[in-house]
């Protein structure tokens, strides 16, 4: 098949990865690719150069907007909208077999865009008002789209989702992140350093625990950072930097539990799945698609409960460390993930020459 993928474009479909959304674009146009399919990444133009890319803007808009995305920047918005009606229109000319929207922005959404090219779509994060409403306005039989827990569909369609939704899990490569049979006693922690994502909470957490830790992530929130989480630093508590994915995997895989602190609705948890594939426990907030993505052989704490998740980390450490991989291997792999993504491909595309007979 011919597929467009369209990604969003805060940052680069690039490593080392600022989220689970560009490493999921990546992994996306890779597979793709590997599995014998002619993809057309649209994304930042600085994205990674092993793939063919048409840029959607030149340079990931964090670098041009720095610190803009929550604030309702105008100018922003204007930009964004220029750069997604183009790439639309290019997708709709470009002799696509489907495309699959991660884009995150509403004119992919629009039937008439959804009408020219059999489109599916994934929704990477919890229902938000500037989207919602063309989320829900662009069910049609042409169109599919996806999230990535039941917690998620449950949020985005809180009565009953219609017919041309359904869970997509996202898959990691578990070759990626080896297992390891034992841990060294420390804690772990990754994702970008923002408030939502909460490591303040999990320095305090560890601390209290009397459990070394070590942060790794790309500093998004530089405030954030110099007045919540740095003044932490110290000890048993350390920043390890930005790691690509092999440095990343090799770090997580000889700590012995990974803390994970979701301070929004978490739609899935890709780094908890990363450090479950190398075999390291999980203690977390139960919030969002945490549990349900998690298992039971994770430990739990209210959200925000900073002692009840120090006494998550102590009881984790003491977790057995063969079925965290086997549930990765079960439910959470890049063929199941990618196998899953032609069948919706398949479907759409069976729908609209239904359609358009």
């Amino acid at each position: 098949m011919r597929i467009a993928v369209l990604c969003h474009v805060r940052q680069p479909i690039a490593q080392p990865f600022a989220g689970g959304m560009e490493s999921q674009c990546w992994h996306l146009a890779a597979g793709l690719q590997a599995r014998g399919h002619d993809v057309l990444l649209f994304a930042s133009g600085d994205s990674d150069p092993r793939f063919a890319i048409d840029a959607v803007v030149p340079e990931h808009y964090e670098r041009t907007f720095p610190g803009a995305e929550h604030r309702g920047f105008a100018p922003l918005i204007a930009y964004l909208d220029t750069a997604y009606v183009t790439a639309c229109d290019r997708i709709a000319a470009g002799g696509f077999d489907v495309v699959h929207n991660n884009s995150l922005h509403r004119f992919p959404l629009a039937p008439e865009r959804t009408a020219a090219v059999p489109t599916v779509t994934s929704l990477h994060v919890p229902p938000y008002d500037a989207l919602r409403w063309f989320v829900q306005s662009s069910v049609v039989p042409g169109h599919r789209l996806t999230v990535t827990s039941q917690a998620q569909l449950s949020a985005w369609w809180p009565n009953r989702a219609p017919a041309e939704a359904s869970i997509l899990y996202n898959g990691i490569d578990a070759d990626a992140w080896p297992f390891v049979a034992q841990g060294d006693g420390s804690a772990v922690w990754c994702g970008r350093m923002t408030l939502d994502k909460g490591p303040h909470l999990a320095a305090q957490a560890a601390r209290l625990a009397g459990v070394p830790l070590t942060l790794f992530g790309p500093i998004e929130d530089q405030d954030y950072w110099a007045t919540t989480v740095e003044p932490l630093l110290g000890g048993d508590i350390r920043y390890g930097g930005h790691l690509d994915a092999t440095g990343l995997a090799a770090a997580i895989g000889r700590t012995s539990v990974f803390v994970f602190t979701p301070c929004w609705d978490e739609p899935f948890g890709l780094v908890a799945v990363e450090a479950m594939a190398c075999g390291v426990p999980v203690a977390a907030f139960d919030r969002g698609a945490v549990r349900e993505i998690v298992g039971e052989t994770g430990q739990f704490a209210p959200p925000g409960d900073v002692p009840a998740l120090a006494q998550a980390i102590v009881a984790a450490r003491r977790t057995p460390r063969a079925p965290q991989r086997a549930r990765v291997e079960a439910l959470f792999t890049r063929d199941r993930w990618l196998d899953r993504c032609e069948r919706l491909y398949h479907d759409v595309i069976a729908a609209r020459s239904v359609e358009v007979a």
